[in-house]
């Protein structure tokens, strides 16, 4: 099973190649925007200065155990965690992401279990809904894909609307919404890709120690 604080001294290593050697990349805005999730990485890079075979050279330098696979756009579109990220001209399009793979079964409404149990997984659904900066179709999409999940699960749609009024009730009393660091960072990468005319490449990195 190795050691316990193998994670642990895995992101001490990466947050210190990052520290060492990314720093100059982004000053120089050879990388437009880096951004990393514990192996995943979201790399914007300008394509008038840098390619993604020299990224993956200079990487490869770094640490001689450590082993990039690069998966770039396609059709414009990357996916990152859960999120699927659109380039567009003048701005990026944010939208939720799911494997093609996804079942979307949650607890059964039919089974022995608590209401909340039930209900865990849509409180979910519905947060991250509600904390992305997402159009308003997309929103709209994102709603109509929560209450099919919902009725598949045999889970009558009148308690994930009223769940829905819930959560956006006790949000609207908050003075910060739910989760306010991811919503930056997304907000934030927004505004980086505001600035450029025609916005630069993006590419997905996973990394393995």
């Amino acid at each position: 099973m190795g050691s316990p604080i193998s994670s642990t001294v895995a992101e001490i290593l990466l947050q210190y190649i990052e520290n060492i050697h990314n720093t100059h990349l982004i000053e120089s805005r050879n990388i437009v925007y880096y951004a990393r999730y514990v192996d995943d990485i979201f790399v914007i890079y300008d394509i008038t200065k840098t390619s993604i075979d020299e990224i993956q050279q200079y990487v490869d330098h770094i640490h001689k155990n450590r082993r990039l696979t690069i998966r770039q756009e396609d059709n414009n579109q990357i996916s990152f965690l859960d999120l699927l990220i659109t380039r567009q001209t003048h701005k990026l399009d944010i939208d939720i992401y799911r494997k093609s793979t996804t079942t979307d079964t949650t607890i059964s409404y039919m089974s022995n279990h608590p209401i909340e149990h039930k209900l865990a997984a849509y409180r979910s659904y519905i947060n991250r809904m509600n904390n992305l900066p997402l159009s308003k179709e997309n929103q709209k999409n994102e709603w109509q894909t929560i209450l099919a999940i919902a009725h598949n699960n045999s889970l009558p749609a009148n308690k994930i609307i009223k769940l829905r009024k819930q959560i956006e009730h006790r949000r609207n009393r908050q003075e910060t919404i739910n989760n306010p660091e991811r919503r930056t960072n997304v907000l934030r990468l927004l505004t980086i890709a505001q600035k450029y005319e025609r916005l630069p490449t993006f590419s997905k990195i996973q990394t393995y120690a």
